[in-house]
């Protein structure tokens, strides 16, 4: 499900009452933990954190007037979604994802290649999120889609 609000806020403020709490929350947690050279915006219709054309001029491979897609946050109709490109383009980092995941929650893990799903809105393992956040800043990220997603398209 996608958005047409103009900014986070704006997102947040037309959300199901009872999906309020954790968007703010993980926004809260990706905002608390993501580098300097991340941005947050409305992304695809859903609260995205992206490398500013400012840092990376090319933009995004598949429209290069977007700035470059790290995460996304996004209510969806059954579950909230978290996703993460690193998770999809760094092995290790997924490794180290589905590892750590059963240790915060006690939910078996629900993933696509970069999208994690909640559908238990209680038991969003946030301290992780914030972990996986940290894990990688935009030149990291930069470097990761050039070798291994940019070069392939």
């Amino acid at each position: 499900m996608t958005s047409d609000a103009k900014t986070p806020q704006e997102y947040i403020d037309n959300l199901p009452e009872d999906r309020v709490e954790p968007i703010q929350k993980l926004r809260q947690t990706v905002l608390d933990n993501m580098s300097k050279d991340i941005e947050e915006c409305m992304n695809y219709g859903m609260l995205g954190y992206v490398i500013p054309h400012s840092i990376y001029p090319d933009g995004y491979h598949c429209n290069p007037k977007l700035p470059l897609p790290l995460m996304n946050i996004a209510s969806q109709k059954n579950f909230v979604a978290f996703y993460h490109m690193g998770i999809y383009a760094d092995k290790e980092l997924y490794d180290w994802f589905v590892t750590e995941y059963p240790n915060h929650c006690k939910y078996k893990l629900d993933m696509g290649k970069s999208c994690i799903r909640f559908k238990k809105m209680n038991d969003i393992p946030y301290q992780l999120i914030g972990e996986l956040v940290k894990k990688m800043n935009g030149k990291q990220w930069i470097d990761l889609y050039e070798t291994n997603i940019k070069k392939s398209k």
